[in-house]
């Protein structure tokens, strides 16, 4: 997809509050591998490293937007690296990955795919958004199955792949994994009004309907607009923002 870093970052520290909670979920070690899937431009995999001293820590991500940014902070230990997320090979003694998981599919399968990479010892630490219920979202969708944007999208809807929080705990029990923690925590943000909710979903989740719809974006914004001022009327605007979060590490031999 057609990422734009700028637009992404245009709610940068409201986007930085979950990091802060992910990363207290890392055990600190030193001298160990880690890989950040979804790296995105980068600036959170260098703290990530700065926690896990003496690491070798490669930065994940497939656009190469984002990545031209990423790689500009390069240094010894930390790399940046074109790769899908889905497909990760290699060991690692961390994996851990920030609000980019919900853009791969069949979570039981990849979750339990990563889990496998892991070294003995080793930890997954992961928070994706889990906001797909919220009022947002659904007026998307709601909006993809209107002509003539369902002509336009060729009946594309983007269903999330994130499970219920129970799901997540109780693969990663029959993996046999141990320090199991698995939780939703809702981010209240104050956003001026409609329109600054629907900036905020044209960095994230929109940009699979911007690829496909092509010069029908702005006649697809415009009927969002309405619908957005609608449904969420006032100034300022109320924006709960719900985000799963689960770590488990693999069993010592």
């Amino acid at each position: 997809m057609p990422w734009n870093p700028n637009q992404y970052h245009k709610f940068q520290a409201e986007r930085s509050a979950p990091f802060e909670d992910l990363l207290k979920l890392v055990e600190p070690r030193s001298n160990i591998t880690a890989a950040d899937l979804g790296c995105g431009t980068g600036e959170l995999t260098l703290h990530l490293a700065d926690l896990i001293p003496d690491s070798q820590v490669t930065g994940i991500d497939l656009s190469p937007q984002m990545l031209e940014k990423a790689q500009k902070l390069e240094r010894p230990g930390l790399r940046f690296l074109s790769g899908d997320q889905s497909d990760l090979g290699g060991n690692w003694d961390l994996i851990f990955s920030n609000a980019a998981l919900q853009w791969s599919e069949d979570h039981p399968t990849l979750i339990s795919n990563l889990f496998n990479l892991l070294n003995p010892g080793g930890q997954i630490v992961v928070q994706v958004p889990s906001n797909h219920k919220h009022i947002s979202q659904r007026l998307i969708a709601e909006t993809a199955q209107e002509e003539p944007f369902r002509t336009y999208l060729n009946s594309y809807v983007r269903i999330s792949p994130v499970l219920p929080i129970d799901d997540y705990a109780t693969l990663f029990y029959h993996l046999g994994a141990e320090n199991i923690i698995v939780f939703e925590k809702i981010y209240g943000h104050v956003l001026e009004n409609a329109a600054a909710v629907l900036e905020w979903v044209s960095g994230t989740v929109l940009v699979p309907y911007f690829e496909r719809l092509g010069v029908h974006k702005d006649s697809f914004l415009a009927v969002l607009r309405k619908k957005f001022e609608k449904n969420m009327p006032g100034n300022p605007v109320f924006y709960p923002f719900r985000r799963t979060f689960f770590s488990a590490r693999k069993r010592s031999r």
